[in-house]
């Protein structure tokens, strides 16, 4: 499982440094004097989207909420960030209903390139029409029932559901995608539930915290675990993706599904040009020279 240092620009998210863009921007507005001017510095981000939740009566796993990591680079005095956390998906308990995505959590401001990270899609139904069997897309993919398919998850956030097997001799439901790895298919003729996929590592805090684990399936005699980063298990009553880290839920029977889990958005700014203009009551720590800024609700950041 890749681990994602403090400054990313490369891998799962290179399109969104955009180095040259800001850089430009910053200079071309102080060197005609009209800029607010201050020291340039970059800040490193991830976000988080709600988890999907899981379904109910042999219910697939909910997807994971889509993960976004990378670094704005050389951002001047007097940018605004504004953080909006998407909610994970509710649970329930109908059994021919399919599990609820998780809802999309956004870092927005000027003069930033925008990021949304896709809300988790929620398991598919153990009941009903054969349509509400199949997993949401989603940041991650749904797991699904029997005889239908896991959703898909969106490129460079997230991965598949699995897909499930005939239904003979034993009825179970995969679980949902995670950031780090999609849930595992169920086998041909032996269709046994799935855990919920692998979540991915980050260390923007300072510390190695995985994020967006799927949640997992749901046998008649299974109770699959949610994926490593947040994911619930899947059970009697579906366990729910743990809040702020964006996992999925788990699916269920006889009870409630599990619910999906809150997303969350991480900003880590060089402690030396830190302005300490927040809204929204974000967590303020510090890491070496960074200072870590947490959104577990909606806020801002004033550079």
């Amino acid at each position: 499982m890749r681990d994602l240092k403090n400054k990313l620009t490369t891998g799962k998210n290179s399109t969104n440094i955009q180095s040259k863009k800001i850089k430009g921007f910053g200079y071309q507005v102080l060197g005609f004097g009209s800029g607010a001017g201050g020291t340039p510095n970059d800040i490193a981000y991830l976000v988080i989207a709600g988890g999907g939740g899981g379904a109910a009566n042999i219910g697939g796993g909910g997807g994971a909420g889509g993960m976004i990591t990378g670094t704005f680079e050389a951002v001047d005095t007097g940018a605004d960030l504004t953080a909006t956390i998407g909610a994970g998906g509710a649970t329930v308990s109908d059994s021919a209903t399919r599990g609820n995505p998780g809802v999309d959590t956004t870092l927005t401001g000027t003069p930033i390139t925008n990021q949304t990270a896709v809300g988790g899609g929620g398991g598919g139904s153990g009941g009903g029409p054969a349509t509400a069997g199949s997993g949401h897309d989603g940041g991650s993919g749904g797991g699904c029932r029997y005889n239908n398919s896991g959703g898909d998850g969106t490129a460079d956030q997230g991965n598949d559901g699995g897909d499930g097997g005939d239904g003979t001799p034993n009825y179970g439901s995969t679980g949902g995608g995670g950031a780090g790895a999609a849930s595992i298919n169920s086998a041909p003729s032996t269709p046994k539930a799935s855990p919920g996929g692998a979540g991915e590592a980050s260390s923007i805090t300072g510390g190695s915290v995985t994020y967006a684990g799927g949640g997992g399936g749901k046998g008649n005699n299974e109770n699959m675990a949610g994926g490593s980063g947040g994911g619930g298990a899947g059970g009697p009553n579906g366990v729910a993706g743990t809040a702020n880290l964006g996992g999925g839920g788990g699916g269920s029977i006889p009870g409630p599904s599990g619910a999906g889990g809150s997303g969350v958005i991480i900003l880590s700014v060089p402690t030396a040009t830190y302005s300490g203009t927040t809204t929204g009551s974000p967590t303020i720590t510090t890491s070496g020279e960074n200072t870590i800024i947490k959104f577990t609700g909606d806020g801002t950041y004033e550079t």
